[in-house]
């Protein structure tokens, strides 16, 4: 074999270690990427003791009742970024080590007397600009560097909740312990010192609002949520706002009364309650009391919480058996998704044996008591009986659409899908055979809808529907709306809501009976699905729309198979609702996500809720906040689990309060701001053009950062760029905002020539489809802030360059190495290099003309040493006993345990040969691309909005008000 040199020759030592030797040791130590258990051991252990540490002592003084008593965090940026030699550390940083931002002096600006109201400015030279006065790209916030730095830091560290004060970055993993405050996982306050008046937090421009995931998945490492039964009388609560009881209401009266921390009631303590309390106030009890300790706890509710009997989920598959789901493979792929959900990759074992086996209630893939069912659909919607009593499957067809029914019973359509494996796996695998030769193109949805929502309507449960062309037949029909000659104009934001009744009563009566829709929606060649109006059925009801753009079987149908038990198999909760309470002195003032609320002030209704959907919480002013008191917010989420238990989930948050904003500047938490940003955008969407909105992200992003310059800031001179030290890549994240599919102007795409390595090609790929503008339109509205983060700006690993320990256990801590990520931009590209680039959506191994022929062998094997050899249809990399290989294998596994809800795997990018090429160029938000900026022209904008701000000369675009304010509006409710 060559050495390292051939292998590839930039910029390494000769001597290195080459890839395509194995360790003498072989791969022992290594954990294959398609165990369960991933490939590293837990980062931390919570334990009972020692770690959990105690809330502060209620004295009954005012001083000593913050949630956090040490402030004495610097102000961060309050230099510019040259204020720092670079490498020093930042006294009392959360991520012990972290380097600083290097020096960046200034932005250039037009030397125009009207930009900066004087004579032509100066431009200092300095360590962030060039002698010619360009800025240094070198210089400015690193996304990667933010993220790879706590990243190290949390493989080493608990984040304990009432102790720290910034939560880590929402792309980061870590082991949370919750001490009286929920962990970032579930919630995400944008400030985590809140100022004490509107007026404070009007000078700092900041959103204040709360990130909920309230089902949020827990980390290896982590205890699990505590349930609590409190009997007939139910939890404790508060008589006057119904607050859950929590850490941080005190007792007093000798443990006779407790005092909500919401709205300062005392409240009498029932008698099977009572415990007396100390000489400091605390209840002797409160460590066997999980409620007063932790502030993330379930509890069982009696039969007044019950809006129908709580039974085992149930699970009803809409199947469509259309022509153009037969052409394209998707049925067949689809049916292979549901078998693999059920029961693994091992669907040949019959029933007996899942029975008989010592672990078949450990195996199961959903929960004890849950039920399935199947619908097929065409022009006709066709029942299955399942019964496991039955010799083979009993199938039942619906000509009449107009006006359906269900001819099953439940317990005819509903099953156990154990109990009747064999029966379910016959059906699923002679379903694409049966509809073979059956030739109906045009689907009838809604109808095949209503029938479901019958079935389903005297118990609620989950539907998972599939859809491969336009729903054209019947009633609901719908036709082709998406126009080129409508965007870009006022009426475009009509192609983004539906204005059927007919699909929007079916939604509403969806989510009253306690029952959710996941749409898998596939569009072969990119034809129009209409994903506006189908996918309002999912985002009214709390499901969630899988989209495939340009579906193709062998490519896609393993991200489809891995999507649909996902689906299955995460943690699911239905017939649910929300409320949202917080302090005197602040209302909720708007709700971002996809859920259903009749009037402002009433619950949050879902009719189902799953472990990756968040929802974003605005708040408001009624009064004014007491700087000697902590803020307080409680989510709480009824609903019926999976097993069929009735269940309240709280999930309490805390703050401190400070009349001075420059406080709350110390405390911003980046990832929670722009994802509130995000969703409040997309919410909008349907109101505003994308000019407009396009034009308020900018005007907000100037307004954030010219607060900050404004008022904290004012010693220095005005030709620097002063960002705060916790909003450094705030900017990043807002360009990255501006070029996502939902916003972004024409695609005009800056790709990589592959006659020259430094030679770049303009291609303008038109104007986005309505269908991928809506999709991403209610992705935002519903991501979790990990979501988001990884969509506004992707991670990106180069694999010709790795390190020959990278991907493999670190001996002395048991983690997984994994390299650092570098810049989204093409000035990284090297030659005959391969990168991984990933969004949380789709992840793409791009491959440059010139990469060397024995990368390609060790990746993909010794029969693939050129990019013609390569699979275009690849979505997964072989399995091989080479070093490479390995390590990217286990780095795939372990970024798949850092995404959302969309599963990994590999679409192949060949430089010059796939069109998957430009999505890469796309997701090089860095770059000029989208009809919007690079990032230092886009850095270079806002410091010229800044200057103009400070000189009182900047005139703002009328983009509306900013959220919805409800006057005095305190709703209360269950």
């Amino acid at each position: 074999m060559s050495d390292y040199a051939a292998y590839h020759a930039l910029g390494h030592d000769d001597n290195q270690t080459p890839y395509r030797q194995t360790p003498q040791n072989g791969y022992q130590g290594q954990v294959s990427p398609s165990q369960e258990q991933g490939y590293f051991p837990p980062q931390a252990q919570q334990t009972g003791d020692g770690t959990m540490s105690p809330l502060p002592t209620r004295t009954g003084k005012k001083k000593s009742r913050h949630a956090y008593h040490n402030l004495e965090q610097p102000a961060g940026s309050s230099q510019p970024f040259n204020g720092m030699p670079q490498g020093q550390t930042t006294p009392g940083h959360p991520y012990a080590g972290q380097q600083v931002t290097p020096a960046m002096n200034q932005f250039p600006a037009p030397a125009t007397q009207t930009a900066f109201g004087g004579g032509t400015p100066t431009v200092p030279s300095g360590p962030g600009v060039s002698a010619g006065g360009r800025v240094d790209p070198e210089q400015i916030p690193s996304v990667p560097r933010s993220r790879d730095e706590p990243a190290q830091y949390y493989l080493q560290h608990v984040y304990n909740t009432m102790e720290q004060h910034l939560p880590p970055p929402s792309s980061v993993p870590f082991v949370g312990n919750d001490q009286g405050n929920s962990t970032p996982k579930y919630a995400r306050l944008t400030l985590n010192n809140i100022p004490s008046s509107s007026d404070a937090l009007n000078t700092i421009a900041l959103p204040l609002g709360l990130i909920l995931q309230p089902l949020a998945p827990i980390q290896p490492g982590e205890q699990p949520i505590p349930v609590l039964d409190f009997g007939e009388q139910g939890p404790p609560r508060c008589r006057r706002c119904r607050t859950y009881i929590n850490p941080f209401m005190t007792f007093r009266s000798g443990g006779n009364k407790f005092v909500c921390n919401m709205c300062t009631f005392p409240n009498d303590v029932a008698l099977e309650y009572f415990a007396p309390t100390d000489p400091s106030g605390v209840r002797v009890d409160r460590d066997q009391r999980p409620e007063l300790k932790l502030g993330t706890v379930e509890f069982m509710v009696p039969k007044e919480y019950w809006a129908k009997e709580p039974v085992g989920l149930r699970w009803l598959f809409l199947i469509d058996v259309g022509q153009e789901a037969f052409n394209r493979g998707f049925l067949e792929a689809f049916c292979d998704g549901i078998l693999n959900a059920l029961y693994g990759d091992d669907i040949t074992n019959n029933d007996q044996e899942a029975e008989t086996s010592e672990n078949a209630e450990e195996t199961r893939s959903i929960p004890l008591g849950s039920k399935v069912g199947f619908i097929t659909f065409d022009k006709e919607i066709h029942f299955y009986n399942c019964n496991a009593g039955l010799n083979q499957v009993q199938m039942l067809v619906m000509p009449d659409i107009d006006d359906p029914f269900v001819p099953l019973g439940s317990d005819g359509l509903f099953v156990d899908p154990y109990e009747s494996r064999s029966t379910i796996t016959s059906l699923l695998t002679q379903i694409p055979t049966l509809f073979s030769k059956i030739k109906h193109a045009e689907p009838a949805l809604l109808p095949t809808l209503d029938t479901a929502l019958a079935a389903l309507s005297a118990t609620g449960g989950k539907i998972v529907c599939s859809l491969s062309a336009l729903p054209t037949w019947g009633p609901g029909k719908l036709f082709l709306r998406d126009d080129n000659k409508l965007h870009g104009i006022e009426t475009e934001k009509k192609l983004f809501q539906t204005e059927h009744p007919g699909w929007k009563k079916t939604g509403a009566k969806m989510v009253e009976s306690g029952i959710g829709v996941d749409f898998f929606i596939a569009a072969p060649g990119g034809i129009y699905m209409d994903v506006a109006t189908i996918g309002h059925v999912a985002a009214i009801s709390g499901g969630e729309t899988f989209f495939y753009p340009n579906f193709v079987a062998p490519r896609d149908v393993l991200r489809l198979s891995k999507e649909v038990k996902h689906t299955v198999t995460r943690e699911t909760g239905y017939q649910a609702l929300m409320k949202v309470r917080c302090s005197n002195g602040l209302q909720v003032s708007a709700y971002h996500g996809n859920f259903l609320q009749h009037n402002f002030g009433a619950d949050l209704e879902f009719g189902v809720i799953d472990a990756d959907k968040a929802v974003g919480v605005m708040f408001s002013y009624d009064g004014k906040l007491d700087a000697k008191l902590d803020a307080h917010f409680q989510c709480a989420l009824l609903y019926t689990t999976a097993n069929g238990e009735r269940r309240v989930r709280c999930t309490n948050t805390v703050a401190s309060v400070s009349e001075i904003s420059i406080e709350s500047m110390k405390f911003v938490d980046q990832d929670a701001v722009t994802s509130m940003i995000a969703k409040e955008a997309a919410t909008r969407m349907t109101e505003r053009t994308l000019k407009e909105l396009r034009g308020a992200l900018t005007e907000k992003t100037i307004d954030i950062l010219a607060g900050y310059r404004k008022s904290f800031s004012g010693s220095h001179p005005p030709g620097q760029l002063v960002l705060p030290e916790n909003l450094k890549e705030f900017g990043m994240y807002m360009l990255g905002l501006l070029k996502c599919r939902a916003f972004k102007g024409s695609s005009f795409l800056l790709v990589l020539s592959a006659k020259s390595d430094h030679n770049y090609q303009h291609l303008l790929a038109g104007q986005e489809p309505s269908d991928r503008r809506t999709h991403v339109m209610r992705l935002l509205k519903s991501a979790s802030p990990l979501e988001i983060s990884l969509l506004l700006y992707p991670r990106i690993i180069p694999l010709h360059s790795l390190d020959t320990t990278t991907g493999f256990q670190d001996h002395n801590t048991g983690h997984l190495i994994i390299p650092p990520t570098i810049r989204a931009s093409f000035s990284r590209v090297e030659e005959g290099g391969a990168y991984l680039i990933d969004d949380g959506q789709i992840c793409i191994l791009w491959l440059h003309a010139r990469v060397s022929p024995h990368l390609l062998e060790d990746l993909f094997g010794p029969d693939h040493t050129t990019l013609n050899s390569l699979d275009p249809q690849l979505s997964s990399l072989p399995i091989l006993e080479t070093h490479l290989n390995c390590q990217v294998r286990n780095l795939l596994a372990y970024w798949s345990s850092i995404r959302g809800s969309k599963q990994l795997t590999v679409q192949l990018a060949r430089q010059g040969l796939d069109g998957a090429e430009y999505e890469f160029a796309r997701m090089l938000v860095e770059d000029r691309n989208n009809e919007a900026q690079s990032y230092v022209d886009w850095l270079v904008h806002v410091h010229r909005g800044i200057q103009l701000e400070l000189t009182g000369q900047r005139k703002k675009e009328d983009n509306g008000d900013a959220g919805i304010i409800a006057d005095n509006l305190r709703a209360m409710g269950w």
